[in-house]
C-alpha cells in the first residue's frame, strides 16, 4: 500500500465491504471484460472505445507499470461491475488545470454492470477512495457533456468547483472539477449499510 493509493499484486484483492471486492487489475485477464465495456455505444467519454482488445491490454500494462497510477476490477458477489483508477494527480496532465492539494487522488469508474445500482456502488468507491491513510480529498473531472457522470459524482456527495480545461491523454478536455473530502465522505457515509 502506498500512503495514498493501494497496490498489490495483479489480480489481488486489496478491498472489500460485503460483497463488493476490489482486485487490482490484470491487463491480460481483465482485458475481454474491459474491452466489451469500453466499446459500448455509451462508453465514449471514457476515451478507450477505439482500442483493439491487443491495444487495450498494452494500455493498462503501462498504468500498471506507473507508481503513481492504479487500476480496479470491482466485482459484485464474483461478478465485475467496474473499473476504478486511481492516481497521483500531481503526475497527471489534471495537475495543470488545478491546485494540487497534499493528499488528493484522483478517481476515474466506469460502471460495465447492471448488477448493483450507482447509490450502493457510488457509495462503496467512495469509500474506497480512502482507505489508504494519506488519501484526504478525492478528485474526479468528468466531461462537462457527460451529465450522467456529473449526477453521479455529485449523488456520491462530490461537490463541483467549476469547470476547467486541460490537455488530456485523449486531447483537450472541458471537465467539472469536483472534490470529496475524507471528512465529508466520512459523514455521508456514516449510516450507509454495506452493499449486498
Amino acid at each position: 500500500m502506498s500512503e495514498r493509493v493501494l497496490t498489490g499484486e495483479r489480480g489481488a484483492e486489496v478491498w472489500r465491504r460485503g460483497e463488493v471486492a476490489v482486485h487490482v487489475l490484470d491487463p491480460a485477464a481483465d482485458v475481454d471484460v474491459l474491452h466489451a465495456w469500453v466499446t459500448r455505444p455509451n462508453a465514449g467519454f471514457f476515451g478507450l472505445g477505439g482500442l483493439a482488445r491487443d491495444e487495450l491490454r498494452e494500455t493498462y500494462e503501462f498504468v500498471d507499470s506507473l507508481p503513481t497510477h492504479h487500476a480496479y476490477l470491482v466485482r459484485v458477489a464474483g461478478e465485475p461491475v467496474a473499473l476504478v483508477q486511481l492516481y497521483h494527480p500531481e503526475d497527471d496532465p489534471l495537475a495543470a488545470a488545478y491546485d494540487v492539494q497534499p493528499g488528493d487522488v484522483g478517481m476515474h469508474f466506469f460502471k460495465g454492470s447492471e448488477a448493483v445500482g450507482w447509490p450502493a456502488l457510488g457509495a462503496a468507491l467512495a469509500r474506497f477512495g480512502f482507505t489508504a491513510p494519506g488519501a484526504r480529498r478525492v478528485v474526479v473531472e468528468p466531461d462537462v457533456r457527460n451529465r450522467a457522470a456529473i449526477a453521479r459524482m455529485v449523488a456520491m456527495g462530490f461537490e463541483p468547483a467549476g469547470e476547467i480545461h486541460f490537455e488530456s491523454p485523449h486531447g483537450p478536455k472541458d471537465a467539472m472539477l469536483a472534490f470529496l473530502t475524507r471528512d465529508r465522505a466520512t459523514a455521508l457515509l456514516a449510516e450507509d449499510p454495506p452493499p449486498r
